[in-house]
């Protein structure tokens, strides 16, 4: 794979603007959602195969 190069006039760079309040409040939430969902799995597989060993 090779590189990109850039046609004329045209830039790919990007200035990123600092989050709002709000923006990272409903991220942090996300965040929090998604974590407890994966630990949930975990604890949910975890017990499933004790369960089929013993």
């Amino acid at each position: 794979m090779g590189l990109i190069k850039e046609p004329k006039n045209v830039d790919f760079t990007v200035q990123s603007e600092p989050w709002t309040e709000e923006e990272l409040k409903d991220f942090r939430k996300l965040m929090s959602e998604l974590k407890a969902k994966s630990a949930k799995r975990k604890v949910q597989s975890s017990s499933k195969k004790r369960k089929v060993g013993a």
